[in-house]
């Protein structure tokens, strides 16, 4: 995903009290670190967490697969979201997201982001891992749901997109439980993205800078296929990266 806004537009946008100074991202990747918002004690705050989040029952998280989103409609019931969906939810700033079109053994990057320009906020989950030894990491993820049919001729789910009025029901833990909560999380409007093909630049995060976002042009759409049968998960396991 990306980040580009400057901080004062992400702090106007997202209505938090502190004032953090952080970079333009152009292509941030699991692992690294993901600027959330979340709320304490009434008030929106600003964090990091590291993308990839470690439920708070793991005692090895190398042994741990690595959880980077999850999907909406089971979210509340699943052992390791559970307890976030609770008691941990927040909202991750965007301006954007990227996502491949696999096709005859072939992939092609696209860069979505808001039709008008701006920032967008995906609906997030958050969680501090403690070690034995009394270290703590805080962790997150994105929520998913099913493509809107912008998204879909490229992949078949996106990020969960909040509109700002439904900012303060999602991060209230206190009076929203977790399945109102989920009831929040549907597919974004059909007009507010727009796909960008973009070069493979993008598949190295190492590359994180303005031409990551650069237009190229598309190898060419496959033709519409037959509804895709589900393939069976493990209990936690999605490794598309907005599967």
């Amino acid at each position: 995903m990306t980040l580009t806004a400057t901080p004062d537009e992400v702090k106007l946008a997202f209505g938090y009290a502190d004032t953090p100074n952080f970079p333009p991202r152009y292509n941030i990747a699991p692992t690294q670190p993901l600027a959330i918002v979340r709320q304490v004690q009434g008030r929106r705050r600003f964090g990091l967490v590291r993308w990839g989040l470690i439920p708070a029952w793991v005692k090895d998280p190398a042994a741990f697969t690595l959880l980077v989103n999850a999907r909406a409609e089971t979210a509340a019931e699943k052992p390791s979201f559970r307890g976030p969906m609770r008691h941990h939810r927040c909202l991750v700033p965007a301006s954007g997201f990227y996502e491949w079109r696999r096709h005859d053994g072939s992939r092609q990057a696209f860069f979505i982001r808001p039709k008008q320009g701006g920032l967008v906020a995906f609906a997030g989950l958050f969680e501090t891992w403690s070690d034995p030894a009394g270290g703590e990491i805080d962790t997150g993820l994105i929520l998913t749901v099913p493509a809107n049919r912008t998204v879909s001729a490229v992949h078949d789910r996106m990020p969960a997109v909040l509109a700002p009025e439904l900012f303060d029901a999602w991060l209230d833990t206190a009076h929203v439980d977790s399945r109102a909560a989920s009831r929040l999380l549907q597919p974004a409007p059909e007009d507010q993205f727009e796909l960008i093909p973009v070069s493979a630049r993008v598949n190295t995060f190492a590359n994180d800078d303005a031409a990551v976002q650069a237009p190229v042009e598309d190898r060419g759409a496959p033709p519409p296929a037959a509804p895709r049968k589900a393939a069976s998960r493990p209990d936690d396991g999605q490794f598309d990266l907005f599967g």
